[in-house]
């Protein structure tokens, strides 16, 4: 059954660090470029940042840029989204979704947040940044 879960969420105070972990089961990571995406209350889903299938490749919405650090673990099947200078702005709940790496070579002209080119999606895990 395949499967992404993600762990790591919850309250902190802005300026604040969390680390986010994806972890996926049931499929081999190593076919897959990874993503983070977040969808605050009453806005649409966005993407935060993406990671190729061995890491080469990433990408970052530029609200994130140069705070947030996506990585993976291929090994451990685990995908990682390190969040510091955390802002009120970044309260979401955080998904992490699995896209085949074929896809973006037969696509190539898909943005990387877009949300269809992703196959597999995690339940979420909840980031609230608040004093």
């Amino acid at each position: 059954q395949l499967q992404l879960v993600e762990s790591g969420g919850g309250l902190v105070q802005p300026g604040g660090s969390l680390r986010l972990s994806c972890a996926a089961s049931g499929f081999t990571l190593d076919y897959y470029a990874m993503g983070w995406f977040r969808q605050a209350p009453g806005k649409e889903r966005e993407g935060v940042s993406r990671i190729s299938s061995r890491g080469g490749i990433t990408n970052y919405a530029d609200s994130v840029k140069g705070r947030f650090t996506i990585s993976r673990d291929n090994a451990r099947a685990t995908v990682y989204l390190q969040m510091n200078s955390l802002k009120p702005e970044d309260t979401a709940v955080y998904y992490c979704a699995a896209s085949p790496s074929a896809y973006w070579n037969l696509h190539t002209g898909t943005h990387w947040d877009t949300p269809s080119a992703y196959d597999y999606w995690g339940q979420g895990t909840q980031v609230t940044v608040s004093s």
